[in-house]
C-alpha cells in the first residue's frame, strides 16, 4: 500500500497539518486513558539489579587474583581464613524504543469499533511508556526523541507527539543497537515482504522486536454487501464493487493470511506478535505485550485482571 512521500502536494500537506492539530487535541486524553490503563493491568515492574557499578552494596564474594586490591573488604576478610570483594549494585536501565503507526490507514474506525486504529495504537505506546518509566527503563521514539530515563516518560513523550506537525509513516531504525527491545504499533496493512525490509536493519543489529498489529473488526469480517465503493486512505484510489459479498470470502484468506505470515517470520525471528481489536479492550494487548517482553528478559512484574 502506498505511503505519502517527502514531496507532497500543497493539498496533501495541508491535510497533514491537519491531521497533526487533530492528533495533538486527542493526545492528552489518550494519555490519560494510558495511565488508567496501566494502573487496571500492572501491579510493579521493577528494574533489573546486578553486580557493577554503584552506590548501594550488592553482596560479599571471595577474592580473584587479578582484581583490584581496593576492592578488598577487610572489615569483612578479617572474619576468617578467605579474602573477600564487596560488590556494588548497578541498576540496569534497559532501552525499549516504542513507536505508533501514524499512517492514513490508521484513522479507520468501523461502526463496531469503540475507537479509530490510530487513537488505540497511540494510547498502547503511551501506555508501554508509562509502564516503562515507572520501573526505571530508558525509554524512546523513533524520530522524535532519544532515549531517556523519567518518572513522566509517557508525558514527556505525548509532548512531543502534540507539537510533532508530521510523523514519518516509518522511522528510520538503524540508530537501534543490540541489547534494546522495539514495540511498533501498527495495522501492518503493507506487503509482508515490504515490512521485514524495513525492519531487516533490527535483526541485523540484534534488536528484539515486539509487533502488536491493531485491526479494526470490520477488516477482518468485511460485513460489506451490495454496491459498495472502497477507498484507499494511502492514494485516494477508489473501488466500486457492485455486489461486495461476493469478494467476501477471498477478501478474508487474503487478509488472514497476511497475518498468519507476519506471526511465522516473528517466531521465526524469536520477536513477539500480538493483535488487539478496537472492539475489544486495550488492557488485553498490554497484558500480553509485557508476558512476551518479560519472556525475553524484561523486568517481570505481576499482571492483573
Amino acid at each position: 500500500m502506498a505511503r505519502i512521500g517527502e514531496a507532497q502536494a500543497p493539498e496533501q500537506a495541508r491535510e497533514a497539518l491537519a491531521r497533526g492539530r487533530q492528533r495533538a487535541s486527542l493526545v492528552p486524553d489518550l494519555l490519560v486513558e494510558a495511565r488508567r490503563i496501566v494502573n487496571t493491568v500492572i501491579a510493579g515492574w521493577h528494574g533489573r539489579r546486578r553486580r557493577g557499578i554503584g552506590e548501594n552494596f550488592w553482596q560479599f564474594r571471595p577474592y580473584v587474583e587479578g582484581e583490584a586490591v581496593n576492592r578488598i573488604d577487610w572489615r569483612r576478610s578479617a572474619r576468617d581464613d578467605h579474602t573477600y570483594i564487596r560488590d556494588r549494585e548497578w541498576e540496569a536501565a534497559h532501552t525499549v524504543w516504542l513507536w505508533a503507526d501514524a499512517s492514513p490507514s490508521m484513522l479507520y474506525k468501523s461502526a463496531t469499533a469503540t475507537v479509530s486504529k490510530e487513537s488505540r495504537a497511540l494510547v498502547l505506546a503511551l501506555a508501554m511508556a508509562e509502564l516503562l518509566s515507572r520501573s526505571g527503563e530508558r525509554i524512546a521514539w523513533p524520530g522524535l526523541t532519544d532515549p531517556f530515563t523519567a518518572r513522566n516518560g509517557a508525558e514527556r513523550i505525548a509532548s512531543h507527539l502534540s507539537h510533532a506537525a508530521k510523523l514519518p509513516s516509518k522511522p528510520d531504525l538503524s540508530g537501534i543497537r543490540r541489547f534494546s527491545d522495539i514495540v511498533l504499533v501498527s495495522d501492518f496493512l503493507d506487503p509482508v515482504e515490504e515490512t521485514f525490509e524495513w525492519l531487516d536493519v533490527l535483526s541485523r543489529h540484534g534488536v528484539r522486536a515486539h509487533l502488536v498489529e491493531v485491526a479494526d473488526p470490520a477488516e477482518e469480517t468485511f460485513p460489506y454487501a451490495g454496491r459498495t465503493e472502497f477507498t484507499d486512505p494511502e492514494t485516494g484510489e477508489k473501488l466500486t464493487a457492485g455486489r461486495a459479498e461476493m469478494l467476501a470470502e477471498d477478501y478474508r484468506r487474503l487478509y488472514l493470511a497476511r497475518r498468519e505470515e507476519l506471526v511465522s517470520r516473528c517466531k521465526r525471528m524469536g520477536w513477539s506478535f500480538t493483535t488487539n481489536h478496537t472492539d475489544r479492550l486495550a488492557s488485553e494487548a498490554l497484558v500480553r505485550l509485557h508476558m512476551a517482553m518479560a519472556a525475553d528478559g524484561m523486568p517481570s512484574g505481576r499482571a492483573v485482571a
